[in-house]
């Protein structure tokens, strides 16, 4: 699914940028531009990156 439309960057993009270590919406626009135009998908960012930090709790307990 695409998240952001101005730069044409796809949810698993915006994944792999958090995996890599982007931790803030400014660090995954830096990584893949997601969020770096408009701003419109930076919600959308930031639940990626919410989810990915659950993720990461769940697996280390």
């Amino acid at each position: 699914m695409y998240v952001c439309l101005c730069n044409g960057v796809t949810s698993h993009t915006v994944a792999d940028a958090v995996a890599n270590g982007a931790s803030s919406t400014k660090k995954v626009a830096e990584a893949c531009g997601a969020g770096a135009e408009c701003g419109r998908c930076r919600r959308t960012v930031r639940a990626i990156i919410t989810s990915s930090r659950t993720e990461r709790e769940v697996r280390q307990r």
